[in-house]
């Protein structure tokens, strides 16, 4: 009879706890409505031009057709990937992709950090502001524009940089950089870091003015210079702000872009300029073999998500700011 007791007590003590937590819920749904509500377009968006089309991902299975549509291919299972896989042109693209990823990750990293931090140090206040517009408009250039400043400046007759090697006497005469395969990721990493490194510094600028300015306070009076109170709080403070963009943009690795290297590649570069989106346009919607790019882009999104995951658990177990 007492065990009878105690679990209907046991019972009773699981539906009270139900009854409150859906009683919070509603709640917070109540409280939060109108952000709710404002989220559903953005819902909607998501779900139509986000998640309907993941649908095509069938073509990646299959020996797609467009007489007879998705849902009626023969299906070919992984086909698709093995001849990926066993492609060397495809294996040199992913090295290529992989390679202007790490260049980029680290270049946009770094600069755009130094570069908030730098421009944090400014006291005048329109020299400031003026620095922040100059550096941020490089990045709504298009894609053609900055390419077509890429060209001038490395040109053999009239380029800057030729002009100034020679000057300098670094080398003896000009270089046709845009031929050389060695130089085409730098090329392609420079020009990126120099297009959107005043953009990525705008969260770290951000995260600076969230510091606590007691913290540099007490430095001061601890003699420390401005050096010092960059290394010592500064960058601490920015310590959780670099994890979690450095987490997001590792994932965004084999995003390397697609025009700068398409405008730039050449026949005497193509052995390093060619990406995977090259690759899905070229072998794939080049061909009508849509199959092909679509196993080409299921490959590129699943590694993406390995290396958020992978990075963010690293993050994690060392004890650092983490997304999830």
């Amino acid at each position: 009879m007492g065990d009878i007791m105690k679990e209907q007590q046991s019972a009773a003590v699981v539906r009270l706890s139900k009854d409150k937590h859906r009683s919070s819920l509603k709640k917070q749904l109540k409280n939060q409505r109108t952000l709710i509500l404002l989220s559903i377009p953005f819902v909607i968006y998501a779900i139509i031009f986000c998640y309907i089309p993941l649908g095509g991902w069938l073509m990646a299975f299959e020996k797609y057709k467009a007489k007879d549509g998705i849902f009626h291919s023969k299906w070919v299972g992984l086909q698709n990937f093995t001849k990926l896989f066993s492609d060397d042109i495809f294996l040199k693209v992913i090295r290529n992709t992989l390679a202007m990823g790490i260049i980029n990750l680290v270049l946009g990293t770094v600069l755009a950090i130094l570069f908030a931090v730098l421009l944090n140090e400014v006291r005048l206040i329109l020299a400031k502001k003026f620095v922040q517009t100059v550096s941020y408009l490089p990045h709504f250039l298009s894609p053609i524009i900055v390419t077509g400043i890429v060209f001038d400046v490395l040109s053999m007759e009239h380029g800057i940089i030729n002009q100034v090697l020679i000057a300098l006497h670094i080398i003896p005469k000009a270089v046709n950089f845009l031929a050389e395969p060695k130089y085409f990721w730098w090329i392609v990493g420079l020009t990126n870091a120099w297009k959107e490194t005043g953009w990525n510094s705008i969260i770290y600028l951000a995260a600076i003015t969230s510091i606590n300015p007691d913290l540099y306070e007490a430095a001061s009076i601890d003699g420390a210079g401005r050096l010092s109170k960059i290394w010592h709080v500064t960058l601490p403070g920015l310590k959780p702000t670099i994890l979690i963009l450095l987490i997001m943009n590792v994932g965004n690795v084999l995003n390397v872009g697609f025009e700068l290297q398409y405008i730039l590649g050449n026949g005497l570069v193509q052995s390093v300029s060619q990406t995977i989106d090259i690759y899905v346009l070229k072998y794939g919607i080049g061909q009508n073999n849509f199959s092909l790019g679509t196993a080409a882009g299921i490959f590129k999104s699943a590694v993406s998500i390995i290396l958020i995951v992978v990075s963010n658990q690293v993050a994690k177990r060392l004890g650092e700011e983490h997304l999830f």
